[in-house]
């Protein structure tokens, strides 16, 4: 994308992906708009900030006024675990709606991996299902499907901190040994980027993943590793994800409501099944055990 053509939308500025997007944009010489819900929020400097709210349509004019490209980044699950799917769609609808009528020319969406299917999580079968809404506008939507995002901040990545660092010993359920393909959180970001830049990815969906495919359990072992500590997993068939997600609730700083719908879905194997973006966007791509000593110190 040329510069020049039109300031960038980021939704959901404030959160874990947001923020570190924006200073990319702004690095990167791009004219960036911050949508935040309280207009007191702290963001990088050089972006305009604009007070939005995806649930009161009224307050999306504002934002989306003159955008060519917008980042959709947002979700429902931090207000409360009740609803959260409704509230989704919800505001996917109310910004479509605004989008088409401001001439919105691409969306970039960041979603999450896992197969089409009845037996999805309610968090990825929402996720998806806000795809499916972005890509009725009349704009292009970019649709990146991750798994578990490794950076400081990032949801999985401090329950995984905080079940290493608090318990030594764990009785898990079964889905300990479920796949999936974790990305570095910098790797997040310049497929974000590289989305913006490359024309040839508008109107697409790619999965995006990091170079190594790796249990939960794996993960967890390497990182009590890197940290230097001894963990002993147990996996027993009794305990559902359901079930432990009331413990891990209980044991992470991750709110129940952010926490719980993550490990319910944890059943659902997440890894790419397609790797075009390589090709579009080639990246040297973090190993885990990197990402993981880099979100360590704040990464």
């Amino acid at each position: 994308m040329d510069k020049s053509q039109g300031t960038i939308l980021i939704t959901g500025a404030t959160g874990f992906i947001g923020r570190r997007l924006t200073q990319r944009l702004l690095d990167d010489g791009f004219s960036v708009r911050c949508m935040v819900r309280r207009i007191t929020a702290a963001m990088p400097n050089g972006a305009e900030i604009v007070q939005g709210d995806m649930l009161e349509p009224a307050t999306l004019v504002k934002a989306l006024a003159g955008i060519d490209t917008a980042y959709y980044l947002v979700h429902s699950m931090a207000g409360g675990r009740t609803g959260f799917e409704r509230r989704d769609r919800e505001a996917a609808e109310n910004f479509v709606a605004t989008a088409n009528r401001a001439n919105v020319r691409r969306v970039i969406y960041l979603g999450g991996l896992g197969e089409t299917g009845d037996d999805l999580s309610e968090h990825l079968k929402s996720r998806l299902a806000v795809a499916d809404i972005l890509k009725k506008g009349t704009f292009a939507t970019t649709f990146l499907r991750a798994a578990v995002i490794i950076g400081a901040g990032g949801a999985s990545f401090e329950m995984v901190r905080a079940l290493v660092n608090r318990l030594p010993i764990m009785i898990t359920p079964r889905w300990v040994t479920t796949r999936c393909q974790p990305i570095a959180v910098d790797d997040v970001i310049s497929y974000l980027a590289g989305c913006l830049a490359d024309e040839r990815t508008a109107g697409r969906t790619f999965d995006i993943g990091g170079p190594e495919v790796l249990t939960y359990k794996e993960m967890m072992e390497r990182f009590a590793g890197i940290e230097g500590k001894q963990l002993y997993i147990f996996p027993v068939p009794v305990l559902t994800p359901k079930l432990s997600s009331y413990w891990v609730g209980f044991i992470t700083p991750v709110p129940p409501s952010v926490s719980m719908p993550l490990i319910e879905g944890l059943k659902n194997e997440v890894i790419c099944r397609d790797n075009a973006i390589r090709d579009i966007i080639p990246l040297q791509l973090k190993p885990y055990d990197d990402a993981v000593r880099s979100a360590i110190k704040g990464g």
